[in-house]
């Protein structure tokens, strides 16, 4: 293969050798050649290894490097640590590039500033602060260069408050910011949405001439426009004198985000009137647009529009889809878009394989998330949290917990989503020891300080176990302001342990944190309902009315034949309205046979026993239920959505209709997930 590499040359002839494949990019024959030298000089190691980085083989490059080190012969020059420092970047690989900085300081090239400045810049790039503020503290002189690559490198890392206390310290110290170094703030300012300090940028850039600049300007746009200032986005946008696709990216986002979608899609639409190159990032910011605004259709022709220009979509536009069939709860949807994944080998893409796992969980197919995670080569902390959660929301504390333990014993550092995930697991199995076990472990073993979400799940975790007294104890000593979930956790377990004392405390502290949630002052009704204290349910139920609280409409919905379908209490609107009804009439008579019996507590109605029972025939669930059962298509499982949470009487006739028919029928409320079998539930009957 190597027939035309020479061999045994001279040490002069071989880099000359070694220089003319390594500049046309021949590696594999720079690098035998270069295998062939005993002892190579550090002229030829600068080369090589520069031309694995030029290249972009940014990994041989370090694994050359990490060899040259072992040689005790030769020392490393300022070209060389350059190249690797660049490599060590690209791969945001902080280890290595801990050691090219230790070798800069040990070998005496902490005053150069070209050296520093990259130094800063492959820190920044592995987002690792202190490291690029070690360099940049460390140089006794610095440019606009250093300057603009530390305020980079802070933006990179989240540390926008640091980063525009540096861009004011830049200032201070007599340097003036460029461009470049303008552009690379702004961006800190739109995250934080500081709109004072952008304003503050953007007279600096028209006092010293930059507005013509399109990068600062698009920057200029983005923070506008992240801060919600449209209007000064739109007046920044319309003075430039030249726009570049960015610039028409970020103005079309900015109308999206502020539920302007008609001026949206009319910026979009003048950028193609006008000629302007389309990339991926403008149709993917108009297809997850109209998705953010509801425009289902209109994301559909723009998607097929998109395809028709030549782009086909790609991991970003999957990762805007899929939330889309997790919204509406479309399973066959989310598994056409599965189906491209597949044929487009998008499966190594974490971002992708992770918002699979959400939407499958999402549309009550707990197992098909199952597969795909199982079959991801690598996990980061987001694909464990979302599995964590997917079995929480299912049910499976158990499976949780298993999940959490092999996260931490496989090295991923687990995060404060991590803990909500499996608290909330705990949480829906019951599991209370497990559960305290899991969040004394957060300060001790993990350095996460629990937040609200953290002491909400175990207020529920306490609450569903029974230990209602506990919990509002737990309440009590909380060390910050108990939120809404903590006492609506403590609310829902006085529902089914009929503690009305409790419920009273709780129901009061909800209704002075949320005053307009309706669900609040129904569940308290249903409580003193079945508590028999009519007049205190009816209070609860005028005070509702005179706050001016609307209950929403319950409503049920299910997917069949590519098609969902929506029902109402009492809704007669479907084609096969007659057939559900009496399906529902005959198997009524069954379920009663099998010990099934109304219970009319749930309907408040001054009227008489068959007319309370007939009400109950007619809610949405058992509607949405019984039409899926009637089109089953061979399927073994039908899956059900409902807006509220579930009625208690359907909740229990749900689990006689899954016995009599032998199929599994999956619920998904406001809350959770049950799945019924066998004339059993997942909650265990509490929810």
């Amino acid at each position: 293969m190597f027939s035309k590499v020479p061999t045994s040359l001279p040490p002069h002839l071989s880099l000359k050798f070694i220089k003319i494949y390594s500049k046309s990019g021949d590696l594999q024959r720079a690098r035998h050649l270069f295998d062939k030298i005993p002892q190579p000089d550090l002229p030829t190691w600068t080369i090589l290894i520069s031309a694995f980085t030029k290249y972009g083989r940014a990994m041989e490059a370090i694994q050359y490097y990490n060899g040259f080190r072992l040689k005790n012969y030769i020392e490393p020059d300022k070209l060389l640590l350059l190249s690797v420092a660049k490599a060590c970047a690209s791969l945001r690989d902080v280890m290595n590039a801990k050691k090219v900085h230790e070798d800069a300081m040990r070998f005496g090239f902490c005053s150069d500033v070209l050296l520093g400045n990259v130094l800063i810049d492959m820190y920044g790039k592995c987002r690792y602060a202190e490291g690029a503020r070690l360099v940049f503290d460390g140089m006794p002189l610095r440019d606009v260069i250093s300057w603009t690559s530390m305020v980079s490198c802070y933006v990179n890392c989240g540390l926008l408050r640091e980063a525009l206390r540096a861009f004011q310290e830049m200032g201070l110290n007599g340097e003036r910011p460029n461009s470049v170094t303008v552009s690379s703030v702004l961006p800190g300012c739109a995250d934080l949405r500081d709109l004072k300090s952008g304003r503050e940028i953007h007279g600096f850039v028209m006092r010293n001439g930059m507005g013509g600049n399109v990068f600062v300007s698009s920057a200029l746009v983005n923070m506008y426009a992240s801060c919600l200032s449209i209007r000064q986005a739109q007046l920044v946008f319309d003075s430039m004198s030249r726009r570049d696709t960015v610039s028409w990216n970020v103005l079309i986002t900015a109308y999206f985000l502020n539920k302007e979608c008609k001026k949206g899609l009319a910026i979009f639409g003048r950028m193609m009137s006008e000629g302007v190159e389309l990339n991926y990032a403008s149709w993917n910011a108009v297809i997850g647009g109209c998705l953010q605004n509801g425009q289902t259709e209109k994301t559909l022709e723009v998607l097929n529009q998109m395809q028709n220009s030549g782009f086909k979509p790609n991991t970003i536009t999957i990762t805007i889809l899929l939330p889309a069939c997790t919204n509406l709860e479309s399973l066959r949807g989310g598994k056409q878009i599965h189906g491209y994944i597949f044929r487009h080998q998008f499966l190594d893409d974490l971002v992708t394989t992770t918002a699979l796992i959400f939407m499958y969980a999402k549309c009550g197919d707990l197992e098909l998330s199952r597969r795909v995670f199982n079959m991801m080569p690598k996990r980061d902390t987001i694909s464990w949290n979302t599995m964590i959660i997917a079995n929480s929301m299912h049910g499976n504390g158990e499976e949780a917990l298993l999940l959490f333990q092999k996260m931490v014993d496989s090295g991923i550092m687990p995060n404060s989503v991590t803990f909500t995930g499996v608290l909330s697991g705990c949480g829906h199995s019951r599991l209370v020891d497990e559960g305290l076990l899991i969040f004394d472990s957060m300060r001790r073993d993990h350095s996460i300080e629990p937040d609200s979400d953290h002491y909400s799940c175990m207020v529920d975790v306490l609450s569903r176990s029974g230990r209602l007294e506990e919990a509002y104890e737990f309440i009590k000593k909380m060390p910050i302001e108990p939120t809404a979930a903590a006492w609506g956790a403590l609310l829902g377990a006085c529902r089914v342990y009929k503690n009305v004392d409790l419920a009273r405390i709780a129901a009061n502290r909800l209704f002075e944190i949320e005053p307009e949630n309706p669900g609040n002052y129904v569940l308290l009704s249903n409580i003193f309902v079945s508590a028999k204290l009519w007049s205190e349910a009816s209070e609860a139920r005028k005070m509702m009315r005179d706050r001016g609280v609307m209950k929403n409409p319950g409503c049920s919905w299910i997917e069949v034949k590519n098609r969902v379908h929506t029902f109402v209490a009492g809704d007669k609107s479907n084609d096969q309205s007659d057939d559900i009804y009496r399906f529902l009439d005959q198997i009524g008579e069954k379920m009663r046979f099998s010990g099934y019996f109304p219970n009319t507590d749930f309907v408040l109605q001054d009227v008489d026993q068959e007319e309370k029972e007939e009400v109950l025939c007619n809610h949405s669930e058992k509607l949405a239920v019984a039409f899926g059962l009637l089109n089953l298509n061979g399927e073994s499982s039908i899956r059900v959505f409902k807006n509220l949470r579930i009625c208690g009487d359907c909740h229990n006739a749900i689990k006689f209709m899954a016995k009599i028919t032998e199929v599994q029928i999956i619920v998904r409320d406001s809350l959770r997930f049950h799945h019924f079998k066998d004339g059993l539930c997942s909650c265990r009957d509490f929810w």
